[in-house]
């Protein structure tokens, strides 16, 4: 190096010298934005350099935070898991809060609207065993509680006290196969004996066959059994098969319909009336006839009343068209209906204009029957034409065709 620089010293002092101009030029001179070209260049020079670089440390980075230290993305979703469950079970626990209020408000009200005694109680445990149809509630005999007590629900029974504790009860719900009591139907008053299946279902013994149950028809405590008071709900009748010399009758309990939480225990029972059964006919209303008044006989204008009275209003003004009088002559003339108005839309229609006089010497149709005009020629024209009306006579003695008999239709 030493010897390349002795054989070129003079280029290499001129090309240094040359190079020192240019920086000096280059920090004298400015750009058109005002910029120094020394600052344009060393700008210029570095700029891709630090590109490099700061894409080299970037990319290093997130390679690390997305591909190493995947830790820091585990902790965070399982802070988010946990904190998810954690409103879960809040969620559920005030929705249980929310459903316990509501048994409770439901209770409440039943105890208002009972005359028996009861004191609340919750299911704590279910009975040993799978097909287990027994539950614990948290009374015992600390609370009153005895062996043998009712328990219900504002929807009906659910069971009978089997034992009783210090601190809590043996609860025998109505499904057990060990459980009976005495049942009555609401609308036949047919009784019988509830006694579980084992099953969702239960049946009723001891109904006759003569004794009419149908399908969709409830059940009752009748208080035979001397532990449920009469009048509370015990079931619907599921189905009916008659046989000898009892029905079998299948019958779904409605007081385990929404499942259990909340009971009572009947500590006094007090008998209750039975509801009355919805009729299956239920009453129609009719509006009274309409007045009579201006003497025996009334006006019904054309186009009221039954389909009757139109049709016996559109016949009478046919006979007044024709200057007929209904029951004047039975024997004689008789109108003729295929001359019925008829309108525009293809209907017969009440509404006629009074028909012509009749010729002379016709026989008299107006006036009191049995009795001539006295001016055959010459009937009586009204100058105020009124729509056809029908006249009712509540005459009831006279002979036919008379001015008392019935109308001659």
């Amino acid at each position: 190096m030493e010897g390349f620089l002795n054989r070129y010293r003079s280029i290499t002092v001129l090309l240094l010298v040359i190079f020192a101009q240019l920086i000096l030029v280059a920090v004298g001179a400015k750009t058109k934005q005002d910029v120094r070209l020394i600052r344009v260049w060393s700008v210029s020079a570095v700029s891709p350099v630090a590109r490099l670089l700061e894409g080299a440390r970037g990319g290093g980075i997130g390679f690390l935070r997305r591909y190493v230290m995947l830790h820091d993305a585990e902790n965070e979703n399982r802070r988010l898991r946990d904190e998810n469950g954690k409103l879960k079970l809040d969620n559920i626990f005030l929705k249980n809060e929310l459903g316990r209020a509501d048994r409770a408000r439901a209770l409440e009200l039943f105890q208002t609207k009972t005359a028996s005694k009861a004191v609340a109680a919750t299911i704590i445990m279910m009975g040993a065993g799978s097909n287990s149809m027994e539950v614990f509630v948290d009374r015992g005999t600390t609370s009153g509680i005895m062996r043998g007590m009712a328990v219900v629900t504002p929807d009906g029974i659910v069971g009978i006290v089997r034992a009783a504790y210090p601190t809590a009860s043996e609860v025998l719900l109505v499904t057990d196969p060990d459980f009976a009591a005495g049942v009555i139907s609401q609308k036949t008053q047919a009784r019988g004996t509830l006694k579980g299946e084992g099953t969702t279902i239960c049946k009723v013994d001891y109904v006759p066959t003569e004794d009419k149950v149908e399908v969709g028809d409830w059940f009752f405590t009748s208080g035979d059994d001397r532990v449920f008071p009469s009048g509370f709900p015990v079931g619907i009748v599921k189905s009916v098969r008659a046989s000898q010399p009892f029905q079998e009758i299948a019958v779904e309990p409605v007081g385990l319909k929404r499942g259990l939480e909340d009971v009572l225990i009947l500590t006094e029972a007090v008998h209750q009336d039975i509801p009355t059964a919805p009729m299956g006919n239920q009453p129609i209303y009719i509006a009274p006839p309409p007045p009579l008044s201006g003497g025996p006989l009334t006006e019904v204008p054309t186009g009221t009343g039954t389909e009757a009275d139109k049709l016996r209003s559109i016949y009478k003004s046919v006979g007044e068209s024709q200057s007929f009088t209904y029951g004047g002559d039975p024997g004689g003339r008789t109108p003729d209906f295929t001359k019925m108005p008829v309108g525009a839309n293809g209907q017969v229609t009440g509404a006629t204009k009074p028909a012509p006089p009749p010729a002379p010497g016709a026989s008299p149709t107006l006036g009191t029957p049995g009795q001539a005009s006295p001016n055959p020629a010459t009937p009586p024209v009204s100058t105020n034409p009124q729509p056809p009306t029908v006249r009712r006579s509540n005459q009831s003695a006279g002979a036919p065709g008379g001015p008392g008999g019935p109308p001659h239709q």
